[in-house]
């Protein structure tokens, strides 16, 4: 069996390492404690923590030990690590709050029964710190000109570094010698922005405990088009379904880009490498089979099967896609037949048969049900030949829809432009 390292190589996983002869001796053993922060600066993650929380997953794949921390503490001070400016601060309720969101949700990706991962929140231990002792004992070790060299440090400098983001390194630094002490814990893994905090950590506990430790930086996961990951037109995808649905998560990766596809299969996936790397060769339908397989598969592990499922039958009903073939992914468990499909995924609206009676023009049904923001916005749409009813396309932006476009389901189909649908529930 490959170790999780030769893993994290050849998936793309590694930006940054510390001591590679190291740290590939330490992930041949048997077990291993490692661990990642997560900031809770919002009540969920979203797609950019997705890297990190699969690299916790296969550590644990492999048998090690992850250790998931909600920075609980070190977020009432804001990182200054990748930031022009300084982070917004949150009050200690909106922080405890989204601390206890970020548990739930990290407990879909890791099993934290009988001690196989830890969870921790370091407020536990830093909001009792008693400052002029912390000082004494953990800030004489750090060099004012060495932290100023960071390149986190030097990016803030530029327009100004106060002194509450400039503790942040020695709070960090001091969790990872904790976890150390308490947990056994001798790899900290983090995005590249967090290089130099992280060598501060291991630096600390060279210095207090005399003994060795590693880290691993993830790359910054940009499109092929340069753009960050998990933005979108409509906004910031969430990995809450109650904040991006799992059918707008699942379109999401279905619409990847074809130069993204083998990089996110490897990165957002635990498909095979030998099967994935078959998608250099594919091209049109299979490649488009391929999209699905990467979308059902995030989805699946974000959300469940069961909502999987949903979104690719939804997804399936509204693009007219075909099933999978069974030789593309074997290890996938996307649907492959074409069982009897629903739209239970795609959102709705309701409406009452009294309003349809007479008809509501065209840009003003697909303003009431949020397809557009603004009725001139449903105008121009409609006008430039964007808007469809039960995949008719409208020709008039005030053509009327009524009780004669509901179909057998006591449904109306509406779409904007080739990705966007809703259904209207009449009732």
């Amino acid at each position: 069996m490959k170790s999780v390292y030769e893993l994290f190589r050849e998936r793309g996983f590694i930006e940054q390492i510390t001591d590679e002869p190291l740290i590939k001796e330490l992930l041949g053993r048997e077990s291993v404690t490692c661990y990642i922060g997560f900031d809770p600066t919002a009540a969920s993650l979203h797609i950019g923590s997705l890297v990190p929380i699969m690299a916790l997953a296969h550590m644990q794949r492999h048998g090690h030990r992850p250790i998931a921390l909600v920075g609980g503490g070190t977020a009432l001070i804001g990182d200054p690590s990748g930031k022009t400016e300084m982070r917004q601060i949150l009050t200690r309720d909106q922080i405890d709050h989204n601390a206890s969101c970020l548990r739930r949700q990290l407990s879909r990706y890791l099993d934290f029964g009988e001690g196989r991962a830890i969870l921790l929140n370091n407020a536990d231990w830093l909001t009792g710190l008693n400052y002029i002792e912390f000082l004494r004992d953990i800030g004489r070790h750090f060099s004012v000109n060495k932290m100023l060299a960071a390149e986190s440090y030097r990016i803030r400098l530029e327009k100004g570094l106060n002194f509450i983001e400039f503790n942040y390194m020695l709070l960090q630094a001091y969790d990872f010698l904790l976890l150390f002490q308490q947990y056994g814990c001798i790899m900290q893994m983090g995005g590249n922005d967090q290089w130099g905090n992280m060598v501060a950590g291991i630096d600390l506990i060279r210095r207090v405990a005399g003994k060795p430790t590693v880290s691993m930086t993830f790359p910054l996961i940009t499109t092929a088009q340069g753009n960050k990951m998990g933005k979108t037109e409509k906004g910031t995808i969430w990995l809450d379904a109650n904040l991006t649905s799992p059918y707008e998560y699942y379109q999401y990766w279905i619409n990847t880009e074809d130069a993204d596809l083998e990089r996110f299969l490897a990165l957002f996936t635990f498909l095979p490498v030998e099967e994935i790397a078959a998608v250099k060769g594919l091209s049109d339908n299979r490649l488009n089979m391929a999209k699905a397989v990467l979308a059902f598969e995030a989805t699946a592990i974000t959300h469940g099967v069961e909502a999987a499922v949903a979104a690719w039958k939804a997804s399936v009903q509204a693009f007219g896609s075909r099933p999978v073939e069974g030789d593309l992914f074997p290890s996938s468990t996307i649907p492959r037949s074409d069982e009897a499909l629903d739209n239970a995924a795609i959102p709705s609206r309701e409406k009452s048969r009294e309003s349809l009676a007479a008809g509501v023009p065209a840009f003003e049904l697909f303003h009431e049900v949020a397809l557009c923001a603004s009725r001139g916005e449903a105008k121009r749409l409609l006008s430039q030949g964007g808007g469809y009813v039960n995949d008719r396309q409208l020709v008039a932006f005030d053509e009327r829809i009524g009780l004669a476009d509901i179909d057998d389901r006591g449904e109306i189909h509406l779409r904007k432009g080739k990705k966007t649908h809703l259904i209207v529930l009449v009732r």
